[in-house]
C-alpha cells in the first residue's frame, strides 16, 4: 500500500549487488508509476526511466526541453511505486558542472539509485538518430567529475553515457569511455553500438559494468541477455518499450470506437477492472480504512453509524461521508 517500504539507501546498495553480480540484469522502462510496479511484479531486476519517455509523456521531442525539476519529480514519482532500484536518464545533466552537480543532489532527495549523464551538445537528440553532436573529453569528463563529487550517498550510481560512437567511431568510444572511468563514472553506457563486435571492444576497455540499449527501430539488432551477457553486458534497458506499446494499443483503440461507435471489439485486450485494482492494491486501502474508521464520532446524530466506507463510497442511509463530525475536535 502507499509507497515502497525499501528506502532508496537500501535500492542503491542493491543496484551495486545487480551489477556485480556476474549475471546481465534487465531495466524495463517505466512510462508512469503504475508500470513500474507493473515490472516489479513480473520479476525484472530494476525499473528504468527514459529520458525520452519523460520527454514524449509532456507531447514533447528528445531534444533536451525537459527541466530538472521535471524530471526529478516524475522519477521520483515513478521510483517510490516500487522496492527495485531505479535508473533515471539525466541528459546532459542540465547545465554547466554546477548544474550537474545539483542534478545529482536532487535525484538523490527523488530517490533515485543511479543515474546517467552523456557527452553530448545541448540540444540533444535521442541516441539514435543521425547528425548527432557530442562535446569535447574536457567538457565530458568535467560533467562526470563533478557528478561523482556532488554525490552524498557514495552508492547512488554515477554512469556515463557517450554518444561518440555515432561521430568519431568505435575507437573513439573506447577511449572516451577510459577516460569517463578516470573522472569517476562508476559504469558506462556506450550508446548505439551497432553489433556485438561493438560491445565486446567496450567491454575490453573499461573493467566497470558496461549498459546495453535494446530501444526498438535503432541502430542495434534486438539482441538476447544471452548474446549480450556472452559479450560482457551488465545491463539492458528497453526504454521506450512499454510506452510504444501503450500507445499503439491506445491509438487502435480510438481509431476502433470512432469506427463502430463502441470500443466492445477492445474490451477483450484491456486490463480488467479486477486486475487494475489489485496492481494498484485496492484490498489493502480498504482494509487500511477500515482499519482506521471502526468506531462512532463523538456528536454524530443520536449515535448513529457515521464510519462507512471510505472505500466504496458507502455510508448509512441518508448520510454523508462527513455528516456529524465535529470539526476542530
Amino acid at each position: 500500500m502507499l509507497y515502497s517500504k525499501t528506502t532508496p539507501e537500501q535500492k542503491r546498495l542493491k543496484l551495486r549487488e545487480l551489477l556485480d553480480s556476474g549475471t546481465i540484469q534487465q531495466f524495463p522502462g517505466a512510462f508512469n508509476p503504475l508500470s513500474a510496479r507493473l515490472i516489479e511484479e513480473k520479476g525484472f531486476a530494476g525499473v528504468y526511466i527514459s529520458g525520452a519517455v519523460l520527454a514524449n509523456d509532456l507531447g514533447l521531442p528528445d531534444i533536451g526541453l525537459t527541466t530538472l525539476t521535471e524530471v526529478a519529480t516524475r522519477a521520483g514519482q515513478i521510483a517510490r511505486m516500487t522496492d527495485l532500484p531505479s535508473l533515471v536518464d539525466a541528459d546532459t545533466g542540465f547545465g554547466e558542472p554546477m548544474n550537474v552537480a545539483r542534478t545529482i543532489q536532487e535525484l538523490e532527495n527523488a530517490g533515485l539509485a543511479g543515474c546517467h549523464i552523456e557527452d553530448q551538445f545541448n540540444p540533444k537528440r535521442c541516441g539514435h538518430l543521425d547528425g548527432k553532436n557530442v562535446v569535447d573529453l574536457d567538457t565530458a569528463s568535467k560533467r562526470i567529475r563533478a557528478a561523482a563529487d556532488a554525490r552524498r550517498d557514495p552508492n547512488f550510481l554515477i554512469m556515463a553515457r557517450t554518444d561518440i560512437r555515432a561521430v568519431e567511431g568505435l575507437h573513439a568510444a573506447q577511449d572516451r569511455a577510459k577516460a569517463l572511468v578516470d573522472a569517476g563514472a562508476d559504469a558506462i553506457f556506450p550508446e548505439a553500438m551497432a553489433t556485438l563486435e561493438e560491445f565486446q571492444a567496450i567491454r575490453d576497455a573499461v573493467d566497470v559494468p558496461i549498459l546495453a540499449n535494446m530501444t526498438e527501430f535503432g541502430k542495434s539488432d534486438l539482441f538476447t541477455t544471452e548474446q549480450l551477457q556472452n559479450v560482457g553486458v551488465n545491463m539492458v534497458i528497453y526504454p521506450v518499450t512499454l510506452l510504444r506499446i501503450a500507445m499503439g494499443a491506445a491509438e487502435r483503440t480510438l481509431e476502433s470506437i470512432k469506427a463502430a461507435g463502441t470500443q466492445e471489439a477492445q474490451v477483450e485486450d484491456m486490463l480488467t477492472r479486477a486486475r487494475l485494482y489489485e496492481l494498484v492494491d485496492y484490498e489493502a486501502y480498504n482494509q487500511f480504512d477500515t482499519g482506521v474508521f471502526n468506531f462512532q464520532v463523538p456528536g454524530s446524530r443520536q449515535g448513529r453509524d457515521t464510519t462507512g466506507d471510505a472505500a466504496t463510497g458507502e455510508y448509512p442511509e441518508g448520510l454523508h461521508k462527513n455528516e456529524g463530525v465535529q470539526h476542530g475536535s
